[in-house]
């Protein structure tokens, strides 16, 4: 691989072209994945379903539900987090055969880019699998082909009708069953619910005039006159019903020697259900005579009903009615029947008593309530995580706060379509208990389905409760100098506090941290004077790179902006969930709602697959509310995901392109709007601004990256780039800010860091204050872009992806070591830097030279950093160090693989 390097940065801060340039062979040219066959155990002696909890403790994502058989794996529904679910509880992803998509939304379907990634990446050759859903899954393909390899999406198969396209797909006949498997091991059909077009649909009974409101979708009117909601992407839910095939009674020697039979090749086929002559008498032998009695093959329904709209399509369903406990006449049901229905409908519809009738029908099945649990509340799902938290929070309160923990009734009204009280709620519970068989979803539930003789519930792998102070006391048992080190962090605040001739130097203190830098003398910048601790806030919500893992997400940094609002900088998988774990639901509502723009630095899966599904509930949370679309700014292929990713679903959203956004486009917009305000004529003058002074390059002329990209010969359209600049100011000022500038980074095509500059404030004595400034260097080799951009930053957030040996890889996949990161901070003397985006192969903490730390300071997720609170940041590194003293690098399980050159 060709590398090369620049003289001006030194010998290490070299960098791939070709990766830069985006002709890289790895990206471009992978293979094509091809599916694994499996030899299958017809008669499988292990299977069962399985709740994989995602999202259930902070309800952002649809729940997965895992299909297992000794040779075979089925995966219902991807939402964001699965990937870090499965590796904390080694579900091996290199063995999932299908996953089926209940509704192609980001609910569902969240985690499938990622997973997909990582699939792609396993092994030397990669692997793929069969992705099922309804027609409209082509939409969500067409959007992640801006970004995932097209061998890694090749098998997917869609079924139902579709929209206005000619495009092929599983055959579909309204209000039947399609069965999209049908092996030896499993049948698994699909059933279509389309929302009701009957106008008396349109008001239930069961919903509160707010509830509907929540559900509600667009009203079209029919040629009748009626009003009807329109068909469209996005709308379709699917029911999935899986059938095990019957085991065939024992056979009986005994009976077949009786009927005249010997031993040898009529046995085999009276074992296959065949008849045969008798040897000795002259009769046939039928199966049945030779046979015990059949086994009846477990049927399990998955429901995702998620509105009332849907409900009609549910209980008018055929289909589904022939599996009911009774047919016609209300005589018992002959025959196998149905052993579990988990239901994924939103409690909004399970309060309905249509809904609980039609439970009824299954009264002799195990109902699994799995769209509206709380219980999990007090069971993190990822436990790995909470536990970092919690030790985090012993050691240092101050940076890292205790998790957002929700209260029951605050988190029912948090969820777009759950119910408003508590007493609902209570009315809920109360309506199913009257129901036999219903019990509440809980993580990693299962259901037994074979053997038969464990048919039933399982609950030996649900994960025990661990109480906050458990885990401190074992972290007290494990590090006895923990309890000392905590009350030093605390004196760390008292100290920097006092006058310096007050000060107590941490290496007076009892316990020695042997860090020479810790009581060094600096200057405390002019912005951070008489600074206020609701001016900033820092949180890292994902530190990780590449995929998530157990204790690092993937990258999303939240500027915290109080009162103001506040911005997101990058949007990995799970930031939602993050935000919710950080701020519990309805703080994390809050914050959504009041985001005044998402920046993504670049079109790597790792930086942006968590956006739609923040600006779907973004969506939500302000039906019915006066607002403006949200402002989302990245890179342009950003835009041809989000634009083919909203014909499935709108997201409420402006988009405006980083290179918009960059000093010298920023100065020209500044510039042209200063001279319509001096010109007489208004309309002449904006009739005749000369569009090329807009630099419409992704680099500045002159600068060593612009012979890497083909510069665009088109001069920007004024007329829909400056209203998008118009928006971007006013949100930006609204929010205390002075500026928000992009500047090209070296990465792959179209890589951005960011700049953000806040107000020039006045004191009480009247001296002008200035406002701080926060760098964040998106992915990057060190570049001189980032140095110039970085100039008296008070806060460089900067990738760290490798440790100071591993520069080859660094250079290699365009990313930074741990000491480039600090050198750049040095080279630009910025005052505090946060090192971030650390490789999966460091699980907890990263290795790095404390030589250069003096200024520097390492990320952990949720850690939360008040721009008050900046003079301490490095002092509390060597007090994490000896937190995790007794951690070694290694890699967190099987399935964690370096998938940089897919998905990073």
């Amino acid at each position: 691989m060709e590398v090369e390097e620049s003289s001006s940065l030194g010998p290490t801060t070299g960098f791939n072209k070709r990766r830069a340039e985006g002709t890289d062979k790895t990206n471009f040219t992978r293979k094509n994945l091809q599916l694994k066959v499996r030899k299958l155990n017809p008669i499988n002696t292990i299977s069962y379903v399985q709740i994989l909890g995602t999202g259930m403790d902070t309800q952002d994502t649809s729940p997965a539900v895992l299909l297992f058989f000794d040779n075979q794996r089925f995966i219902f529904n991807a939402g964001e987090g699965l990937q870090r679910f499965c590796t904390e509880h080694r579900i091996k992803l290199s063995k999932i055969d299908h996953i089926f998509l209940s509704r192609v939304c980001s609910e569902t379907a969240g985690g499938l880019p990622g997973l997909l990634l990582t699939l792609a990446g396993m092994g030397e050759e990669g692997m793929t699998l069969n992705i099922w859903g309804p027609s409209d899954l082509k939409y969500l393909i067409d959007a992640m082909r801006s970004f995932i390899p097209n061998a890694a999406m090749v098998h997917t198969k869609s079924f139902g009708p579709t929209f206005g396209t000619n495009e092929s797909t599983v055959q579909f006949q309204s209000n039947n069953s399609i069965v999209l498997v049908d092996d030896e091991v499993v049948k698994i059909s699909a059933i279509i619910l389309q929302p009701s077009n009957n106008e008396s649909q349109l008001l239930k009974p069961c919903q509160s005039p707010s509830q509907r409101a929540d559900h509600s979708t667009e009203i079209l009117d029919s040629p009748n006159g009626k009003k009807l909601p329109a068909a469209k992407p996005g709308d379709m839910s699917v029911v999935y019903v899986c059938e095990l095939p019957e085991i065939k009674g024992k056979f009986d020697p005994g009976k077949a020697k009786a009927l005249g039979l010997r031993p040898g090749p009529k046995y085999r086929e009276l074992q296959l259900g065949n008849s045969v002559e008798s040897d000795h008498q002259n009769v046939m032998v039928h199966p049945s005579d030779v046979l015990g009695p059949s086994i009846p093959g477990p049927i399990v329904l998955l429901v995702d009903c998620p509105t009332e709209f849907h409900l009609e399509a549910l209980l008018s369903s055929k289909s589904l009615a022939t599996y009911g406990d009774q047919v016609e006449g209300n005589l018992p049901k002959a025959g196998k029947g149905v052993a579990c229905v988990i239901h994924l409908s939103p409690e909004s519809v399970v309060s309905c008593s249509k809904y609980q009738t039609w439970m009824k029908a299954f009264g002799s099945a195990q109902h699994i309530m799995a769209g509206h649990e709380k219980k999990n509340v007090e069971i993190p799902i990822l436990k790995a995580s909470a536990r970092i938290a919690a030790r985090l929070n012993y050691l240092c309160p101050r940076f890292f706060p205790a998790p957002g923990f929700w209260s029951l009734p605050n988190h029912n009204c948090s969820k777009p379509g759950s119910l408003a009280s508590m007493f609902d709620l209570i009315l809920l519970q109360d309506s199913l208990s009257a129901l036999s068989n219903v019990i509440n979803a809980e993580n990693l539930l299962k259901f037994t389905l074979r053997p038969y003789v464990n048919l039933g519930l399982d609950r030996s792998c649900i994960p025990t409760t661990a109480s906050s102070s458990e885990i401190i006391d074992e972290l007290q048992s494990e590090i006895p100098e923990v309890v000392e080190a905590a009350q030093h962090v605390s004196q760390l605040w008292q100290d920097c506090s006092q006058t310096k001739d007050d000060l107590i130097p941490v290496a007076d203190h009892k316990m020695v941290i042997e860090e020479p830098w810790l009581c060094e003398d600096e200057i405390t910048p002019a912005c951070l004077e008489n600074v206020r601790r609701d001016d900033l806030e820092i949180v890292l919500l994902g530190t990780g790179s590449s995929q998530p893992s157990k204790y690092r997400n993937v990258s999303s940094i939240y500027i915290n902006l109080f009162s103001k609002g506040g911005l997101l900088l990058d949007c990995g998988e799970g930031t939602l969930g993050q935000l919710k774990r950080r701020y519990g639901v309805s703080g994390a509502d809050d914050v959504v709602r009041s985001l005044s723009c998402i920046w993504i630095s670049h079109i790597h899966a790792d930086h942006h697959t968590g956006l739609a599904r923040i600006l779907a509930l973004r969506r939500d949370l302000l039906k019915g509310v006066p607002h403006e679309p949200v402002l989302v700014v990245g890179p342009n292929k950003l835009k041809r995901y989000l634009n083919a990713y909203q014909r499935l679903e709108d997201l409420d959203m402006l988009f405006l392109n980083c290179k918009h956004t960059t000093k010298a486009s920023l100065d020209d917009f500044e510039n042209d709007l200063q001279e319509t305000v001096n010109s007489q004529d208004l309309s002449n003058n904006n009739a005749e601004i000369n569009a090329s002074k807009v630099d419409s390059t992704l680099f500045a002329k002159g600068s060593r990256m612009e012979s890497y990209w083909k510069r665009p010969d088109s001069p920007v359209d004024k007329g829909d780039v400056y209203p998008l600049l118009r928006k971007l100011k006013r949100a930006i000022h609204e929010a205390g800010l002075n500026a928000l500038i992009s500047f090209p980074v070296v990465h792959c095509p179209q890589s951005f860091g960011v700049v953000l500059k806040a107000e020039e404030r006045t004191n009480s004595v009247g001296k002008v204050i200035p406002g701080w400034k926060i760098v964040y260097s998106g992915d990057t080799r060190p570049c001189p872009e980032l140095i110039e951009a970085s100039r008296g930053a008070t806060v460089l957030i900067h990738e760290a992806t490798f440790e100071e040996g591993m520069v080859e890889e660094a250079i290699a996949k365009n990313h930074s070591t741990t000491n480039e990161a600090i050198e750049m901070g040095e080279a630009a003397n910025v005052y505090r830097i946060i090192l971030t985006h650390f490789s999966q192969r460091y699980p907890k903490i990263p290795v790095f030279d404390k030589t250069h730390m003096h200024k520097t300071c390492v990320a952990f997720d949720m850690m939360s950093i008040n721009i008050a609170d900046l003079p301490v940041l490095p002092k509390v590194l060597p007090y994490l160090k000896l937190l995790f003293r007794n951690d070694m690098i290694v890699d967190e399980s099987d399935d964690v693989v370096d998938v940089a050159s897919s998905a990073s």
